[in-house]
């Protein structure tokens, strides 16, 4: 159950709501009146809350939940226990998502400025905005309608940030452009210069990072993620792309839409990742590469070479993904041939 101190539901919805806000079907024989006050797991909600079953792993907990209602694909609808509601979806999880964010839709700004927030007089907020006790927001900074600035925060000059945007605590942001909804958790570090020298023996010289942060619509930076701006192209982060915590872009990156780049990944400079591209976990990038659209790199991959679109790549170097296994499976057997020559010597 969500903790209603710091989760406030709204609703109560009926069954019959739901339905349409999640784009899924009421089962024959549930009450499309039914009302529900909010979302739990499996194994904790209670007869006014809504659950989901996504997973096959979880069918067991399905069919001994309580929850009053649940969604699930139309195949599983069968298991479920005498006297749960049901909504049907061909993708559970999505339906679920969307049912869930009527509950818990993303806070808005409401025009609460703390007093102990700094603004700049040459700074423009928007209708709406809240501005939290330490935030810092410079000279010709503009913020859009219903803006949530996090305590500590620091938006830099000009930097230019669309609608319901939420800014998270301790998040710095300068020489960027953001659209609307967009989400930077805490900790973020957007449009610092790019790491640019020339090398040389008598010691380096920095290149002027002339480039912006330009960040699309429905974007989401993770806490303690970093985005460098452009040397002098822009860094580009795509609509809808998600990003996790921890998280490198070097300078001129160009990140599709869609794109998702996982915890303590790293995109070197100047590559381009193509629309709903995937980097898992702790991969890597190196710089001018290009990820064709819809390619997806597994878990600690080093990727040193184009990927072609639609293409799932692994290892270190990163070839495609049969070809990792195989690999892996050759070297386990070779190890095991030499363990079985020692001991039989």
């Amino acid at each position: 159950m969500p903790d209603p101190r710091f989760f406030k539901a709204s609703g109560p919805f009926t069954l019959g709501q739901l339905a349409g806000i999640a784009g899924a079907a009421v089962a024959p024989g549930s009450d499309p009146e039914r009302l529900l006050r909010d979302v739990a797991p499996l194994d904790a909600a209670g007869p006014e809350d809504l659950s989901f079953l996504d997973n096959k792993k979880y069918v067991e907990a399905f069919a001994a939940s309580g929850a009053g209602a649940c969604v699930v694909h139309p195949d599983q609808a069968a298991r479920a226990p005498a006297g749960m509601a049901l909504l049907l979806s061909r993708n559970p999880y999505k339906a679920y998502a969307l049912a869930a964010r009527a509950f818990h839709p993303p806070p808005t700004g409401t025009g609460r400025v703390h007093p102990a927030a700094i603004i700049d007089p040459g700074a423009v907020l928007g209708d709406g905005c809240d501005v939290a006790a330490g935030a810092v927001i410079e000279a010709g900074a503009r913020l859009g309608a219903r803006c949530r600035v996090a305590a500590n925060a620091v938006i830099g000059e000009n930097v230019e940030i669309g609608d319901d945007c939420i800014i998270g605590a301790c998040a710095s942001l300068s020489h960027c452009i953001l659209g609307h909804r967009v989400m930077i958790y805490p900790g973020a570090r957007i449009g610092q210069d790019g790491f640019g020298f020339a090398m040389d023996p008598g010691g380096h010289i920095r290149i002027p990072q002339l480039g912006r942060v330009v960040i699309g619509d429905d974007v989401e930076v993770g806490a303690n993620s970093t985005i460098d701006r452009g040397a002098g192209p822009d860094t580009v982060i795509g609509r809808g792309a998600m990003i996790d915590n921890l998280v490198q872009i070097g300078h001129n990156a160009q990140i599709g839409a869609g794109c998702v780049i996982v915890a303590q990944a790293g995109v070197s400079g100047s590559t381009r990742m193509g629309d709903f591209s995937v980097l898992a976990a702790q991969a890597g990038l190196a710089g001018h590469l290009t990820l064709g659209t819809g390619a997806r790199v597994g878990a600690k991959s080093g990727v040193m070479r184009d990927v072609p679109a639609g293409q799932e790549v692994a290892g270190i170097p990163a070839v495609p993904i049969r070809q990792h296994f195989r690999q892996v499976a050759m070297v386990q057997k070779l190890a095991q041939g030499k363990a079985t020559r020692q001991k039989e010597e």
